[in-house]
């Protein structure tokens, strides 16, 4: 489970038939964004119905740690040669806050609460 105050959820629908060579590129990309200032995780997941549609979830300190941390780096510029290339349309990118969980054995609680900077 990833868990960070910020969770980057980022939907991904890839050109069709360059999902090998997007996932060859993504292996290529994450360490980039593992090396961030805030990153706190990230998990991507390829849809079963779809194999185009892929989920990139991402923790984060805050949403500046990514907005203007990750993204004003030279690493987001590679980010972007490595990866922008495969999508079709360009993923809207929304960042989130728990505020319920649930644990395999337990009934839903509310989530622990962070301070979240803008």
């Amino acid at each position: 489970m990833l868990t960070a105050p910020v969770l980057e959820h980022a939907p991904l629908r890839v050109r069709p038939g360059r999902t090998a060579a997007f996932e060859a590129a993504m292996r290529e990309a994450l360490p980039l964004i593992a090396a961030a200032p805030g990153f706190r995780g990230a998990r991507v997941s390829r849809s079963v119905e779809s194999p185009e549609a892929y989920l990139l979830l991402v923790g984060w300190e805050s949403v500046a740690a990514h907005e203007e941390g990750f993204r004003g780096s030279a690493a987001y510029g590679r980010w972007r040669e490595l990866l922008h290339r495969f999508y079709d349309p360009h993923p809207v990118v929304e960042h989130h806050v728990a505020v319920l969980g649930a644990d395999p054995a337990g009934p839903a609680r509310p989530a622990a609460r962070t301070a979240v900077a803008e």
